[in-house]
This record gives C-alpha cells, structure tokens and sequence, in this order.
C-alpha cells in the first residue's frame, strides 16, 4: 500500500466463537505494514449477545476515527451492525467464513441442549483427531488447546444461542460501504448456502476464495492478507467466487 493515509488505516478484528486474538494470531503477522491491527476481544460472560457485544465494540472504537472492520464467523454479523451505528466511522467491512442467518439448520435443531456440558462434549469430540494424530507442536492443536483452556463451554453455548436469534439481513442491504466476503474452499462450519444468501441481498459483495477449512484465516493467512490488502487499497476485486 502506498500513501500516508493508506498507512495509517486501521483494520479492527472481530473475533469468531471463542471471543479471543488466538486464532488471529498467523494473519497479525501477515498482515502488510499498512494496515494497523486491533483486535477486539470478548468478555467471558453469558450475558452478552449481539446488542451487548456491539456496545462493548463502539466503546472500544471511541479513539478511532476511521478504519476497516473485519468480522470472522460469529462475528459476521458484528460487524455489519457496527458498519451501520457507526458509518462515518467504518470505510468498508470484510466478512470472513459468516452468515447473516443462523448459519447450519443443524443449529436450530439442538436449540434446546444448547448447554455448557452439551458444548463441552462438542468441543471436546472436535479435538479428539488433532490430540490423537497430531503433534504437541502442531499450531492448530496448541490454538484448540488454548482457547478451551480460556473459554468456558457455558459462554460458547451462550454465544450459539445467540447465532439462533441474530439477522443481519437488513444491516446487509442497508450498508453504505462496500463488503468484501473471504469464503474457505473448505468450510464444514458454515456451508456455501451462507454466501449464496449473502450475494443474493447485496450483488456487488466481492468475494474472494482461499483455500482451507472454516478457520483457513488461521491455516493460510498470507491468503487472506493478500485479499483483505487488496481490498483495502482499492486495486481491484480480489478474486471471484467459484
């Protein structure tokens, strides 16, 4: 990027389920020089939904007087509702792996065992493979360790119930800056019917495609830099969807 105004964007990070920068962490590191990083996590309590979270994030951006936002999974549709309280504010919204909509019927159907041992045993079930075929060493296998050291199962049934309830269609069609989507080629979290949607309300989002599964930001972040550097400097559409 090239300019003193370029260099001096800032790019807020909204985090996906688990609330933390630990899944952010490979992309901070890929990110070009131009782009001045926040990350804005969540506090660990069962009583913040979306309109809380949205106030927590405001206040959080009160010293900031412009900048880009990125919302990851859960937070999709965080940073539409952000891009609307604050339009003046936010120059333009990178949606990453998200919905608008719960994103899984799958979801719905377990609405009522959405509790912290259910999700325990959930998260617990989805880290079996990497503790049984990979390393201490591997980064990924650290990354799951560590957030289901920090996150209590009870605060990500919470923000689960939370995705139940949310739309952010209307925050969609209604935004005044342009959107940039970063689908993984491999996401079995949030399927392909999500950005299907998404284009469906809003045509001229630019999508662009990385490969990886649902947390490909964490797996391939030189990828995702590339894109959201891209964006951001304004040299194009970065990439199309497939």
């Amino acid at each position: 990027m090239r300019g003193a105004q370029t260099e001096r964007m800032t790019l807020v990070l909204l985090p996906g389920l688990d609330g933390t920068a630990v899944f952010f962490e490979p992309l901070l590191a890929a990110l070009p020089q131009g782009v001045r990083p926040l990350v804005v996590t969540y506090p660990q309590s069962t009583n913040h939904g979306y309109a809380e979270l949205l106030a927590l994030v405001r206040e959080r951006l009160a010293g900031v007087s412009e900048c880009w936002v990125l919302g990851w999974s859960f937070s999709g549709p965080l940073a539409l509702m952000l891009a609307m309280a604050e339009p003046h504010k936010v120059r333009g919204v990178i949606l990453s792996a998200t919905f608008v909509r719960t994103p899984n019927p799958i979801l719905r159907r377990l609405r009522h065992v959405l509790c912290a041992p259910t999700v325990l045993t959930w998260r617990i079930a989805r880290r079996l493979p990497l503790w049984l075929f990979r390393p201490r060493t591997d980064p990924m296998r650290r990354a799951k360790n560590e957030t289901l050291r920090m996150i209590p199962s009870g605060v990500l049934a919470a923000r689960l119930r939370a995705i139940l309830v949310v739309d952010a269609r209307d925050p969609l069609r209604a935004c005044p800056q342009p959107v940039l989507y970063i689908a993984s080629s491999r996401d079995g979290i949030v399927p392909p019917r999500n950005l299907h949607e998404i284009r469906q309300l809003r045509p001229s989002v630019q999508v662009a495609v990385i490969d990886g599964p649902h947390q490909a930001m964490y797996t391939n972040p030189d990828a995702a830099a590339a894109a959201i550097e891209q964006f951001i400097g304004g040299t194009g559409t970065p990439g199309t969807a497939a």
